[in-house]
């Protein structure tokens, strides 16, 4: 018995395998089974039934009046924007002409203010050549005035912001820190530039071609430079009349000058100055002559009593 092989002993049970998926049963599930019993009798039940139409003729009616209902809301609304498209239309090329008319009437308007400005010009200046004098005082006059345009020999000097106006600058020369000291030209430094012209000997200044007389104006609006109420733009180009190479060194060598220098030193502000031999400058748009006259003394009533003389120092009341 020793010698004989022995045998595996006989399983009563099949060995089961388990299912490569056992460890995603969850997932399994999910898919096996993607919807939910109550849907799928739901469903079922509903096909029965007849797929959920109306079986009574009552039902049926309703159902057809709600889709007549539908499609005459439908139909309405449609014939609603045909029926307004046209008054839209017509209301946008109503405005569109009328838009028109107010720009041609403005138009004619401003050539009426142009040519009313020239003739009071002409006539100003009349008025000037009148009482002006005669010989080379009345061509000094006219020339300071601004009454006439001039031609010769001068000064062309650009300033323009800087490249970045939002760098601030360590220096001060502006005499604030505030936030609007940045690169930009404001209306104080292009004042500064044309009395520094002035004062160097120029006699003839305009700016973006707007001749400058005695009572012109270089104000701000926002960051607008406004010259006698008129907006320019930079780059902001200064023409001066004068003796050209004296007067640009005159200038840079001035106080002024050297405000501008510093400027572009310390905020980044773009000038270019040159000496030009021809410069062509117009008349000022319009010249207002003023009169001085002394003025008159009262003296007092007689009925009024003499006041007692006071003894009194510094000049006295006229």
């Amino acid at each position: 018995m020793c010698g004989m092989p022995q045998q595996p002993p006989v399983r009563s049970t099949p060995v089961r395998r388990s299912r490569p998926d056992a460890s995603m049963s969850l997932l399994t599930n999910v898919m096996d089974h993607s919807l939910d019993d109550g849907y799928a009798e739901a469903a079922a039940r509903k096909r029965g039934e007849g797929g959920g139409l109306p079986k009574t003729l009552k039902a049926k009616l309703g159902l057809a009046a709600g889709l007549v209902l539908a499609g005459l809301v439908v139909t309405l609304g449609a014939a609603q924007a045909r029926e307004d498209a046209p008054v839209v239309a017509r209301e946008r090329e109503e405005l569109i002409d009328r838009i028109g008319r107010q720009t041609e009437r403005a138009d004619a308007l401003q050539s009426s203010v142009d040519r009313l400005r020239a003739e009071v010009g002409e006539r100003q200046r009349e008025a000037l050549r009148e009482h002006g004098g005669g010989g080379g005082r009345l061509e000094t006059v006219q020339i300071l005035s601004g009454a006439v345009p001039v031609h010769g020999p001068g000064v062309k000097l650009v300033v323009d912001d800087a490249e970045d106006t939002g760098t601030e600058a360590d220096g001060e020369p502006r005499g604030s820190s505030g936030f609007s000291d940045t690169g930009r030209v404001r209306d104080r430094d292009l004042q500064r530039v044309v009395n520094g012209l002035w004062e160097s000997g120029a006699e003839a200044v305009s700016v973006n071609g707007q001749r400058l007389t005695a009572l012109s104006a270089i104000r701000a609006a926002g960051d607008a430079i406004l010259v006698d109420n008129k907006p320019l733009a930079p780059p902001y180009t200064v023409l001066a009349v004068g003796d050209g190479k004296p007067l640009s060194t005159r200038f840079q060598d001035s106080a002024d000058g050297l405000y501008l220098y510093a400027l572009q030193e310390n905020y980044g502000i773009r000038t270019a100055i040159s000496v030009e031999e021809d410069l062509r400058l117009p008349a000022a748009p319009s010249v207002i002559l003023r009169e001085a006259e002394p003025a008159q003394t009262s003296e007092p009533a007689e009925s009024e009593p003499a006041e007692a003389e006071q003894p009194h120092s510094g000049k006295g009341t006229s």
